[in-house]
């Protein structure tokens, strides 16, 4: 990859990064309108680390479960499509198949939301599988922790079901 694409890559995930502290500091609405225009810049064939991190952030800044669940299955799709080469090409990228526990969590979540009880036990399984990539222990930023935490509410949840 030569500098200026670098640079250039550098710039979309720090203005995607931007959007991201807009949704956490509470204002979905003008996260969802840069997420919007980013992902109109991006492309649903755009890179694919960028359309997964983009996809699984716009999603929590939906409104309606069903905006919600097909911006959390474009998250998946894309990171699906991450080639072993563009992983190896940016040192975030790695960070994806930690993405996988959360990808599939918030896609068993949406089920739930939308009342289809089994695909979200589908996800479910998927998300407990996959979290076997997440840090066991304290040393990690607690990702790994909140994660499961998660999982077994919803665990609970669906069994109310």
């Amino acid at each position: 990859m030569t500098e200026q694409q670098e640079a250039s890559q550098d710039v979309v995930m720090t203005r995607i990064g931007q959007a991201i502290m807009l949704l956490h500091g509470g204002d979905r609405e003008e996260a969802r309108n840069r997420f919007g225009l980013l992902w109109a810049e991006i492309g649903a064939d755009g890179d694919a680390l960028h359309r997964c991190t983009l996809a699984h952030y716009m999603a929590d800044t939906q409104d309606d479960p069903g905006d919600e669940l097909a911006w959390d299955l474009r998250a998946l799709a894309a990171a699906q499509a991450l080639t072993d080469e563009r992983v190896a090409e940016d040192r975030d990228a790695l960070a994806v198949r930690a993405f996988y526990p959360s990808l599939h969590l918030n896609l068993a979540a949406d089920y739930v939301k939308l009342r289809r009880p089994s695909a979200a036990r589908i996800h479910l399984d998927r998300a407990r599988d996959a979290s076997g990539v997440l840090a066991d222990d304290g040393a990690d930023d607690g990702y790994g922790g909140g994660v499961r935490a998660a999982i077994g509410r919803l665990e609970r949840r669906l069994r109310e079901l």
